[in-house]
């Protein structure tokens, strides 16, 4: 047996891509080339930081959670806003006319990143319940709620069922509006529409198949801000474990008092679920020593069982296209000491 470990997703663009991004009018023909460099610069450096499992770093994402809507027609851009504590905030479309469908499906980004590496490739997916809120209050004539969510979860089972056959190593929700809907919704309805949401979606896959799927949770992490830090983790992870998946990507390096939410973990977990617990404090630009990434590692073993305890990052380091908060160069520094501090922490707890 060995401790698993696995990247959440995002890598910081190069200044070059963001500014042909970030452009009017730049050549369609160019920004596809820069994407294409930035995914094989991306895939080569994941391989030298010696991580077991790689992603494509979502280079040709806009975000991580937009990227199904990239191209449509019928959105409006007046949609729910994430307010964050620096006083940024993000914005989601609302959607004016059905029928729903996405207009890009993740197994693009898989293929191609497969196509340039012989490592295994993990896919993140974005959650039903995060694009449940691009429907508006008012409803919409002749396309109601209902109609929405039907074909809200086909887009959302087809994004993942493509990944899998495709051969994905994991394929990953993000979920990072759960944490958020508590501090809309203190009463946990809203959390518990979201879960019941996504397990509509996840009870469509087999036993085995869950095995291959994971949720990842954080507090929002965009611009080194975050969106919903103060809501205590143990509000949310008694539902949270009620998600009919294998693995959990847990934010946890950032957290003020881990021993706290490992607790949580120790009274909630079941038979089954694998623990990715976060090692890499993504919002603080210090590189961790291989020994500090360790030493967090064996104090979650002291709560969670070592066959159920793996490492992950606490969330992607860029999850929107034009953050440059974190440099590309930090980012790879931090996964190669989860990757070192791993093995370290292997050899302290399997011997």
């Amino acid at each position: 047996m060995s401790l698993q470990t696995e990247p959440i997703g995002s890598i910081p663009r190069s200044a070059e891509l963001i500014a042909a991004i970030t452009a009017s009018g730049t050549n369609e023909i160019d920004l596809n080339k820069l994407y294409d460099q930035a995914v094989a610069d991306t895939l080569t450096e994941f391989e030298k930081t010696g991580s077991p499992v790689i992603t494509d770093g979502e280079q040709t994402k806009s975000s991580f959670v937009t990227y199904p809507l990239e191209g449509l027609t019928n959105l409006a851009a007046e949609g729910m806003r994430i307010d964050f504590k620096d006083g940024h905030f993000r914005q989601l479309p609302l959607l004016t006319s059905g029928p729903f469908r996405y207009r890009n499906y993740a197994v693009k980004y898989l293929k191609a990143a497969q196509s340039k590496t012989s490592l295994p490739v993990k896919q993140a997916i974005i959650s039903a319940s995060a694009l449940s809120l691009i429907y508006p209050q008012s409803g919409i004539e002749g396309y109601s709620q209902d109609e929405f969510v039907a074909d809200l979860l086909n887009e959302c089972e087809k994004d993942i069922r493509q990944c899998l056959e495709q051969g994905a190593f994991k394929v990953q929700m993000d979920f990072t509006e759960g944490r958020l809907s508590l501090k809309l919704d203190p009463s946990g309805g809203v959390l518990k529409h979201f879960i019941g949401l996504n397990n509509q979606v996840f009870d469509r896959f087999t036993k085995e198949e869950q095995q291959k799927l994971g949720v990842h949770v954080c507090p929002g992490g965009d611009h080194d801000s975050t969106h919903s830090a103060d809501i205590d983790y143990s509000d949310f992870l008694p539902l949270l474990f009620e998600l009919n998946v294998g693995n959990f990507y847990l934010q946890l390096a950032s957290e003020p008092d881990r021993v706290k939410v490992l607790k949580t973990i120790k009274s909630y977990l079941k038979p089954g679920q694998k623990i990715f617990v976060g090692v890499i404090d993504v919002l603080n630009p210090v590189v961790e020593t291989n020994e500090e990434v360790r030493d967090r590692i064996v104090e979650a073993a002291e709560y969670i069982p070592v066959d159920q305890l793996g490492t992950t990052d606490d969330c992607g380091f860029s999850p929107f296209c034009d953050d440059v908060s974190t440099t590309r160069e930090t980012a790879f520094a931090k996964i190669r000491a989860r990757v070192e501090g791993t093995k370290l922490a292997e050899a302290v707890l399997l011997g």
